[in-house]
């Protein structure tokens, strides 16, 4: 025996399909996250924290757009995980460092370590400037003081 369906009411929908729970802590995924009559834009999806970074190292680079343009030396900003160290390493691990190269020069920003140091958003924020501000202020021979459009 085969049942009819119930009439289809317009604008009323059940639950959508799948997990509706946040798996390990992840944050929303899938149809979750997808437009639907309560959310039609849908759900923000997570940001993973290296996301999260490199957005911040981003803005932080648009903000001083104006010294790449007045500065002669070309320099390129990279961010990588962590440093490789050698074995028996006993010093803090650095948190940046800046290689010449023959077209100008690369700073390197290394994220866990730069993390790892902070205690608050605003903290991990105040970093990254201060870090950014003096491998900059080395490259372009100023006071990271007076780079800082903030």
């Amino acid at each position: 025996m085969v049942s009819e369906p119930g009439p289809v009411v317009p604008g009323v929908h059940g639950p959508r399909p799948g997990s509706a729970r946040d798996r390990r802590g992840h944050g929303p995924r899938g149809v979750m996250s997808l437009p639907g009559p309560l959310s039609p834009r849908g759900v923000p999806a997570h940001r993973t924290p290296r996301v999260a970074f490199d957005d911040l190292v981003a803005d932080i680079l648009t903000r001083l757009d104006g010294h790449f343009d007045r500065e002669p030396d070309h320099v390129e900003v990279a961010v990588e995980e962590a440093p490789m160290l050698p074995p028996g390493w006993d010093e803090p691990v650095p948190r940046s460092i800046v290689n010449p190269g023959p077209g100008g020069f690369r700073i390197v920003l290394y994220r866990l370590p730069i993390i790892g140091r902070a205690r608050s958003a605003e903290q991990l924020e105040d970093m990254v400037w201060t870090v950014l501000l003096t491998r900059l202020g080395e490259v372009w021979h100023h006071d990271p003081e007076d780079l800082d459009p903030r």
